[in-house]
């Protein structure tokens, strides 16, 4: 398994539940800070009105990237038979 390089501002949703922070997994959030030289990140996590609810340190298996497109050029849909 390759694991994904994490940039500032990706998209990102929890992948564990943080009770201490009234956080849960699949809560998503935005990169603000790569820190500990890509170890950690600054997180995020904004209301639909664009308000900061919480920000939070992670650990990058703590989260992950959401992709809104193929991540390969050369994918194409899958037909799902019903």
């Amino acid at each position: 398994m390759t694991i994904q390089k994490i940039n500032l501002l990706d998209v990102v949703a929890l992948t564990t539940d943080l009770p201490e922070y009234q956080l849960h997994r699949g809560q998503v959030g935005t990169v603000v800070e790569i820190l500990a030289d890509g170890d950690a990140f600054e997180i995020e996590f904004s209301d639909q009105d664009g308000r900061t609810y919480e920000s939070v340190a992670l650990r990058a298996t703590q989260i992950m990237v959401l992709h809104f497109a193929p991540i390969a050029p050369e994918s194409t849909p899958v037909a799902v038979a019903i």
